[in-house]
């Protein structure tokens, strides 16, 4: 079996998790923002191609105990590095020290290179790695001066789906959008609404989901060049995958002011494959009134930060809880970074989750109770 590392942004544990224990998986450990998972070798293939909320997939090396250089550079060279890294073969390393003695991530580079060069060059007989092959982009992470050793298995980040090549300013990740999405519960039978959606990338989200389409089932990672995973896995796992998507009645609507962030998203969600579920067009979220049907808003409307100042997201906070009143039973969900949202939109919120959209901490807040003047 293989220890696997699935990374995440903060918040998104559980999510993750749930995820991984429903491809199958056993869980081995859980941390802020990465969770460890023992498996096969098709388990990297299937976790890469179907984990909505992972940022990247490793395999673990190991992990140990260093507050010294001396304890970093015999932990590394003790590892099994050449299990996975050939005699030619390239192995840059980087990753992040978080509340340890050991906090110079520079420092830290140096001594593991040398480290595994060590090893490598013990093993194979060579005094200097050569390092012209195949890329192993090793990443240690140091917490608690408790170092763990991985090699990535994914290359370009998992959020990054292959629908959207063009962004807009200030543009949602995949992964954070999937997520407040699940979390939103979205139904077949209720209408999907984003009034600033940008890119498109919620609603694109929301239709992938319910459409069953793995997020990674059009791109490629960088395992595939990998021995350990041959090539039939990948072929099986995307067949596996695609053979699972399934038919729906859901129906969307992602609206932005802005004509170009239209355009943008239309064409989003055609590579993405959900064309056919989501109705993409300009219009003013102040201008919102009511469809007439049961429905839910999700939506990340801009945080007074890269866009607008925050006194005129707060003017739209206000507007908001005005346009969106002549819905009192929808169930509305907005992610901003402002700490005060409730307070402008004019309404308590039943419900609020703190996420990172990257580094960057944000609110979800959750409407999905009726007003109490709606209430019978």
């Amino acid at each position: 079996m293989i220890e696997y590392t699935a990374t995440c942004l903060f918040g998104l544990e559980g999510l993750l998790g749930e995820e991984i224990d429903a491809l199958g998986y056993t869980r081995t450990q859980t941390m802020d923002g990465r969770i460890s998972f023992a498996g096969d070798p098709m388990a990297c293939a299937r976790a890469n191609i179907s984990l909505r909320y992972a940022e990247r997939l490793y395999v673990k090396l190991g992990s140990y105990h260093a507050e010294t250089f001396t304890e970093l550079f015999d932990g590394a060279k003790a590892l099994p590095w050449e299990d996975w890294i050939g005699s030619e073969d390239q192995f840059p390393v980087s990753g992040h020290a978080i509340k340890s003695k050991l906090f110079s991530v520079p420092d830290c580079q140096k001594i593991l290179k040398k480290a595994i060069s060590v090893r490598l060059g013990n093993h194979y007989g060579l005094t200097r790695m050569p390092e012209t092959g195949l890329v192993y982009k090793i990443e240690f992470f140091l917490f608690k001066d408790e170092a763990s050793l991985m090699i990535d298995l994914s290359g370009v980040p998992l959020h990054k789906r292959g629908y959207r090549p063009e962004t807009v300013a200030a543009p949602l990740r995949e992964t954070l959008a999937a997520a407040i999405v699940k979390l939103a519960r979205p139904r077949e039978d209720v209408l999907f609404w984003d009034p600033f959606c940008g890119s498109g990338t919620i609603a694109i989200e929301a239709a992938m989901l319910m459409k069953n389409i793995a997020p990674g089932v059009n791109r490629r990672f960088a395992a595939e060049a990998y021995p350990h995973f041959p090539k039939a896995l990948w072929e099986e796992a995307r067949e596996a995958a695609m053979d699972g998507e399934r038919e729906t009645d859901f129906s969307a609507i992602a609206t932005d002011i802005d004509p170009a962030c239209v355009k943008i998203a239309k064409e989003a969600a055609e590579r993405a494959g959900v064309e056919d579920c989501i109705s993409i067009y300009q219009m003013d979220a102040r201008d919102f009134t009511d469809p007439g049907c049961r429905g839910t808003i999700v939506t990340n409307p801009p945080y007074g930060e890269r866009l607008m100042t925050p006194e005129e997201a707060e003017a739209l906070y206000r507007d908001m809880g005005t346009a969106f009143a002549c819905v009192p039973n929808w169930q509305i969900y907005v992610l901003t970074a402002h700490e005060r949202v409730p307070q402008f939109y004019g309404r308590r919120a039943d419900k609020i989750r703190k996420l990172y959209n990257g580094m960057l901490p944000c609110y979800y807040y959750q409407f999905f109770k009726p007003t109490r003047k709606d209430k019978k």
